[in-house]
C-alpha cells in the first residue's frame, strides 16, 4: 500500500543530484577578471585573442586561472584584485597601442569560481541584480513625436517624388507636425493626386478641404501605423542600446520595455556612471559612398602616393586600405530595413536593404552610372568611420538591394544588425539616475540570506517540535523544495533580486503548507480509527487534492504577476511561480517517499511518529501514536 516502485525512487534520485550539482556553483563565489570585447562595431571577436590575451599576460609575469573566449569576449580570471588591475593595464597596452584610438574594451568584471569539470557540465551561478551586486540603474524617455515627426518627413519626400514622376503639379508640399499638406489648383489636379499617392502610401489617411481658391490634400498617419513606428523606434533603440552597452564589459545588463515609451537601463557591476552614460548616449551615422578606383588612388592605398584630392583612406574587413570618395551617396536617415537572407539563386548569404523613395531615386542614378565599381558602407562612430563592407554594384538599383560577396551567415547578420541598428531610431533622455555601491549589495546579500536562514530554522522547529518524525520529513521535503528552487533558477541563468529573495522566503512558507495539510490528513484518518498504513495512504490521497487546487489558483497570481508585471515585480513572479512547482514535487512525491520508505515496510504498524493524536471520545483522552 506504501511502497514506491524502483523507479520512482531513481526519480527522487536523480532529482537531488541535479538540483545538487547546478546549485553548487552558487556557493563558489566570484573571483576577478579581466573581460576585452570589441571596441568598434566591424571588429569581431574570436578565439584568436585568446592567444594573444595569454602572450600579453605572460610578457608581464602575470599568471591567470584561465583565459576563455565565452559569449563574443575573452575573460581572463585571476585571484586577486591587485593581479586583476596589473592585468588590465598589460592587456590594454598590448592590444591598444593607440590609447587615443582603442580597438577592444578592456573591463574589470567578476567571473564565477565554479570548478570546471561544474562549468563544463554548464552548471552555471544565478546571476545577482543590480541591488546585490551594486551598479547603476537608468530610466530612459524615448521621444516618440520625434519618431513620427522623423516618419513624417521622411513620407514628404516619398509624396513629392512620386508626383513628380507621375507629373502632377502642385502649388506646394508642407508638413505641420505630423500632418502633410499638398495645396493643389483645382479638384481635377487632386483627385489626380489622391489617385497617385493612395496605394504606393497605404500607411497614410486622407482628407481634403477647400482654402481659398486651392484645395488642400492632407495625409496624416493611420493610428495603427503610427502605432508601429513607435513600437519600431523602440525596439530598434534597445537594440542599439545592447550593441553599446556590450562595450562596457556587462556580464548580465537589464535592458526592457517599461511602458510605452520608456527604457530600463540597469548595469550591475558598473560603478563609472559617466563611462556608461557616454556609451549610451553616442550618435552613430551610416553613409554611403563611391570607391575611388583610379590609379592615383591604388597607388595611396599600397602607400606609395598622395591620397587624391577629394578621397579619403580607409580600411576595409580584413585590413586592407580603402579610398572612398568624400561624396556621400546616401545616409541611414535613407534606409528603412536591412535583413539577412540568401541569394535565391546562388544561395549564398546575403543582406537585403531597403531604402525610402528619396533614397531609391538617387541609387538608381549613381548605380547607372557606376555599374562595375565599388560602393562603400560606413559606420562613423565618435568621429571615426570604419568600412563595414565595399560591396561591386553588379546592375542598376532601386528601393531594394542586395549586398554579397563572400559572407557567413552569421557575418550577414551581424552587418544587417549594424545597418539596421547603427544610430537612435528618436531621442531618448535620462529621467532617472540611481548609483548603489557594491557595499550596500553585499549587505542586501546578508540580508536577504538570513531572513531565508532564520525563516527556515523557525519552520523545522515548529514541524519537529509540532509533528515529530513526520515533522523531520516534511524538513527535508523543505531542504529539496528550495535545493531544486536554486537549481532551476541557476538553469535558466536567472538574475536574482531582493524582491527574489523575498519570494524564496515566501515559498518556504507556502511549501511547508502542503505538508502540514497532508500531516493534518493523516491525523484525522487515525482520530477515526484508521490503521497507521491505511491512514498514512488516504491522507496523502485525499489531501492531494487539496494542495493541487491551492497551488494552481497561487500559480494563476504568479502568472498574472508575471504577464503584466515589470522590473523587480516580474523577478518576484519567476522566483514564486517556480517555487509553487517545485514546492508540489517536494512536498508531495519526495515527503510521501521518505514515509514510505521509513514505515512503508512494516507489515504490523503498530504506531506512526506524527505528535499528539486527540480522539473526540467522550473523555478526551488523547492517543500517541509514537
Amino acid at each position: 500500500m506504501n511502497r514506491y516502485p524502483w523507479w520512482k525512487y531513481a526519480i527522487l534520485a536523480i532529482a537531488m543530484v541535479v538540483g545538487l550539482v547546478y546549485t553548487l556553483p552558487n556557493f563558489f563565489g566570484e573571483a576577478p577578471a579581466v573581460q576585452i570585447s570589441s571596441g568598434r562595431a566591424t571588429l569581431k571577436i574570436d578565439n584568436a585573442l585568446v592567444s594573444r590575451v595569454e602572450q600579453a599576460l605572460q610578457a608581464a609575469g602575470l599568471q591567470a586561472d584561465f583565459v576563455q573566449f565565452e559569449g563574443g569576449s575573452v575573460r581572463a580570471r585571476f585571484q586577486d584584485t591587485d593581479t586583476q588591475l596589473t592585468a588590465r593595464d598589460a592587456i590594454a597596452a598590448a592590444l591598444n597601442p593607440d590609447p587615443n584610438d582603442p580597438g577592444y574594451v578592456v573591463a574589470l568584471n567578476l567571473v564565477s569560481r565554479s570548478p570546471d569539470w561544474l562549468t563544463a557540465l554548464h552548471a552555471l551561478p544565478m546571476y545577482l541584480g543590480l541591488d546585490l551586486r551594486g551598479g547603476v540603474h537608468f530610466l530612459m524617455q524615448v521621444d516618440m513625436q520625434a519618431a513620427l515627426t522623423k516618419r513624417a518627413e521622411a513620407l514628404t519626400g516619398d509624396i513629392r517624388v512620386l508626383l513628380r514622376d507621375k507629373n502632377v503639379r502642385h502649388a506646394g508640399i508642407t508638413r505641420d507636425g505630423d500632418a502633410i499638406e499638398i495645396r493643389l489648383r483645382d479638384a481635377a489636379t487632386l483627385e489626380a493626386a489622391r489617385t497617385v499617392l493612395t496605394e504606393p502610401l497605404p500607411e497614410l489617411q486622407w482628407s481634403e478641404s477647400p482654402r481659398g481658391s486651392d484645395f488642400i490634400l492632407t495625409a496624416s498617419l493611420r493610428p495603427e501605423a503610427g502605432r508601429a513606428v513607435q513600437d519600431q523606434a523602440l525596439k530598434q533603440n534597445i537594440t542599439t542600446l545592447h550593441n553599446r552597452i556590450n562595450e562596457l564589459g556587462v556580464a548580465e545588463p537589464v535592458i526592457q520595455q517599461q511602458g510605452m515609451d520608456r527604457v530600463v537601463v540597469q548595469l550591475p557591476g558598473v560603478q563609472d556612471t559617466a563611462k556608461a552614460k557616454d556609451i549610451i548616449g553616442r550618435t552613430a551615422t551610416l553613409e554611403l559612398r563611391l570607391v575611388d578606383d583610379s590609379a592615383q588612388a591604388q597607388a595611396a592605398a599600397a602607400g606609395s602616393g598622395p591620397v587624391p584630392f577629394g578621397t579619403e583612406r580607409f580600411v576595409e574587413r580584413g585590413g586592407a586600405p580603402l579610398i572612398v570618395k568624400r561624396q556621400v551617396v546616401l545616409t541611414g536617415e535613407n534606409l528603412t530595413d536591412a535583413q539577412a537572407g540568401f541569394d535565391g539563386q546562388t544561395q549564398e548569404p546575403v543582406i537585403n536593404l531597403t531604402v525610402d523613395a528619396k533614397g531609391a531615386r538617387i541609387m538608381r542614378d549613381v548605380s547607372r552610372e557606376n555599374v562595375g565599381k565599388r560602393m562603400a558602407i560606413l559606420l562613423f562612430e565618435k568621429g571615426r568611420g570604419e568600412v563595414i563592407t565595399a560591396p561591386v554594384i553588379r546592375s542598376e538599383l532601386g528601393a531594394r538591394f542586395q549586398i554579397s560577396g563572400q559572407l557567413t551567415t552569421q557575418e550577414a547578420n551581424d552587418q544587417a544588425l549594424l545597418l539596421r541598428a547603427g544610430s537612435l531610431a528618436a531621442p531618448m533622455e535620462i529621467i532617472e539616475e540611481r548609483t548603489i555601491g557594491p557595499s550596500l549589495g553585499a549587505e542586501n546579500i546578508a540580508k536577504g540570506f538570513d531572513s531565508v536562514i532564520y525563516g527556515f530554522a523557525a519552520i523545522a522547529a515548529f514541524m519537529c517540535a509540532y509533528y515529530m518524525l513526520f515533522g523531520v520529513f516534511s524538513t527535508i521535503a523543505l531542504s529539496v523544495n528550495l535545493l531544486l528552487l536554486m537549481a532551476l533558477l541557476s538553469m535558466l541563468q536567472a538574475t536574482l533580486t531582493l524582491p527574489g529573495i523575498a519570494a524564496i522566503a515566501l515559498t518556504l512558507g507556502m511549501a511547508i503548507d502542503a505538508n502540514v495539510l497532508i500531516n493534518e490528513r493523516v491525523r484525522e484518518e487515525l482520530r477515526t480509527g484508521a490503521s497507521p498504513q491505511t491512514a498514512i495512504h488516504t491522507g496523502y490521497e485525499r489531501a492531494w487534492g487539496t494542495i493541487l487546487d491551492s497551488n494552481i489558483t497561487t500559480l494563476i497570481a504568479g502568472v498574472a504577476l508575471l504577464a503584466f508585471g515589470s522590473g523587480p515585480v516580474r523577478g518576484f513572479a519567476v522566483v514564486h511561480c517556480l517555487g509553487i512547482l517545485t514546492s508540489m514535487f517536494s512536498a508531495v512525491l519526495f515527503s510521501r517517499g521518505l514515509v514510505n520508505l521509513w514505515y512503508g515496510r512494516q507489515k504490523k504498524l503498530k504506531s506512526v511518529s506524527i505528535g499528539t493524536v486527540w480522539r473526540p471520545d467522550a473523555d478526551r483522552a488523547p492517543a500517541t501514536p509514537g
